[in-house]
């Protein structure tokens, strides 16, 4: 039984060539036509009325592909039983087809041989329209075709051949039929192998003949052996009087039932074996062991289909091809969205990397900016710490210089008072002089010589005057001067102090037969007696005294 798929490329191949203005339509005048020829191949009983009922509100001229589909399905793809010859069927529409699209004229093959490569092509194009056959199916059909004409595959013409297309990966019918026909792929042949070969492809693949040859079968009614040429099909195995398959003898039809057999020697036979059908049995002779081994395991393949339920070989080879083109296509497709999906990713991960990028220079830019801004004020630091020792030790003058100050100011204040006393006692003095002056001026002259002996007590004690203000002048001098050896002398003082902490109390002599008791400073166990210390007392005492008085 053909399966629709496999009708409607046919069909579609006639119905794209009455469409002459390739416009895909057909006007309903050559689909009457048409369809009245497809009843009377596929054996349908045609009703010319139903096809102008199906279509009478369509007014719109020509019919689409899929405007004559419903007709075609329902009035008759749906009507057809399996006892149709496919092979007058395939002629009829390639009949229609072929004229309009190839000349065979320039080929090396002949028209019969391109109707057949033709076949091979809808057994072998994919199941979607306009038809084509890709490059694995086309690769898959060469290699049988150099198989069946003796000759070695070429891997390299076949790879150089898919890149002259131009990254093209499928053919029509008719670029497949100029492909074989132009002899591309069997250079050196002569055009009677390459149509056998060519025969051969077609009854494996279209005419499911699994296995051909020559045996020796027993007939039924005299029991006579008579060489037989046997054609093994999926369902049947079918036997002719010589190979040209003029003359059909029979069939041995193959079902789930059936059964083969090796049988013994007899009768003058060898290599014998039986195939058990459910009504009648037959006995074959093959011509040696090979043979016998390779008939019997072809037939019990079949019968084992059978029991599966399974197509024939080559329709689930070429289902399993195509199964597995769509894996690969699916996988192929879900890895160009991967590799997208990779991409944007890696695209999102750039101008991540470029954002961070960016904010990693302004970070950089910003720490070497807080680092400059750090180091200036580490710099300030460092410099208020200068400025903030250099304070303490300029408020330690100034302490200093104050309790000196405060000293001299005790001195200047002694100085005033003595100063203002004199100046008090000149102030009576002269109040006294010009009370005596007022009184008379008769006593003036007595008192001149009085005046002036108090002008020369005057004049003396201006000039004592000067001498306390010179006074006063070294006083301060003297206080400056002292000032600067309070400085040494505290300089001096801690230098001692110094020596004393280091050499007190840090070492201990050790003295024999001392019984006195020892002494304990602030740190640690003395290294002297009190005796030993009165004497230190008393000559840093002494030493202290020489210089106050040197002062």
């Amino acid at each position: 039984m053909w399966l629709r798929e496999e009708l409607l490329k046919s069909i579609w191949h006639a119905f794209t060539a009455l469409d002459v203005d390739q416009r895909g339509k057909v006007s309903k005048s050559q689909l009457k036509v048409l369809s009245h020829n497809l009843c009377t191949v596929m054996k349908i009983p045609h009703d010319p009325v139903a096809l102008e009922e199906h279509f009478k509100d369509n007014d719109e001229g020509p019919l689409s592909n899929q405007g004559y589909m419903p007709y075609l399905n329902r009035f008759i793809l749906d009507k057809v039983c399996g006892d149709f010859d496919i092979m007058e069927f395939n002629r009829m529409c390639w009949t229609l087809c072929y004229k309009k699209n190839i000349h065979t004229k320039h080929l090396l093959i002949s028209d019969n041989d391109a109707f057949k490569v033709w076949c091979i092509f809808n057994f072998l194009s994919e199941d979607r329209y306009p038809l084509v056959i890709v490059m694995e199916e086309i690769e898959y059909f060469l290699r049988k075709l150099t198989e069946a004409m003796g000759t070695v595959w070429s891997k390299e013409s076949f790879a150089e051949y898919k890149q002259r297309q131009n990254s093209k990966n499928f053919l029509s019918a008719w670029e497949l039929i100029e492909l074989v026909g132009m002899g591309y792929f069997c250079k050196g042949l002569n055009r009677q192998i390459l149509a056998m070969g060519i025969n051969e492809v077609f009854n494996e693949l279209i005419l499911d003949v699994l296995k051909e040859g020559y045996m020796m079968k027993k007939g039924h009614v005299r029991k006579n052996w008579t060489e037989r040429w046997f054609v093994l099909r999926p369902t049947s195995l079918s036997y002719y009087v010589c190979e040209d398959l003029e003359e059909k003898k029979g069939d041995i039809i193959l079902d789930q039932s059936c059964c083969v057999e090796s049988l013994p020697d007899k009768e003058g036979k060898k290599c014998l074996f039986i195939i058990k059908c459910a009504d009648k049995s037959f006995e074959i002779s093959a011509s040696d062991k090979k043979k016998k081994q390779e008939w019997t395991q072809a037939i019990q393949t079949c019968i084992q289909q059978l029991r599966l339920g399974l197509l024939s070989p080559h329709r689930e080879a070429r289902l399993r091809r195509r199964e597995l083109r769509q894996r690969q296509q699916v996988e192929e497709d879900d890895l160009a969205e991967r590799m997208r999906q990779l991409q944007a990713a890696n695209e999102s991960k750039q101008r991540e990397l470029e954002a961070m990028r960016m904010v990693r220079q302004q970070m950089e830019e910003q720490v070497a900016q807080k680092s400059s801004e750090l180091e200036q004020y580490l710099q300030r630091v460092r410099e208020l710490e200068d400025m903030y020792h250099r304070l303490e030790e300029a408020l330690e003058d100034e302490r200093q210089a104050k309790q000196d100050e405060e000293a001299m100011r005790k001195l200047q204040a002694s100085l005033l008072e003595k100063e203002a006393a004199k100046r008090a006692e000149l102030e009576r003095i002269q109040q006294q002089q010009q009370r005596a002056l007022s009184q008379t001026e008769a006593e003036k002259q007595e008192l001149m010589a009085e005046q002036l002996a108090k002008e020369r007590d005057l004049q003396a004690a201006v000039q004592q005057l000067e001498r306390l203000q010179r006074e006063r002048q070294g006083a301060v001098k003297q206080y400056e001067a002292v000032t600067r050896k309070l400085e040494r002398a505290a300089n001096k003082t801690k230098t001692w102090k110094d020596k004393v902490a280091k050499h007190e109390g840090l070492v201990r002599l050790i003295q024999p037969g001392h019984k006195e008791p020892q002494r304990i400073t602030n740190w640690g166990p003395a290294s002297f007696t009190d005796t030993e210390l009165d004497l230190k007392k008393k000559l840093w005492q002494e030493r202290k005294n020489q210089g106050a008085q040197t002062q």
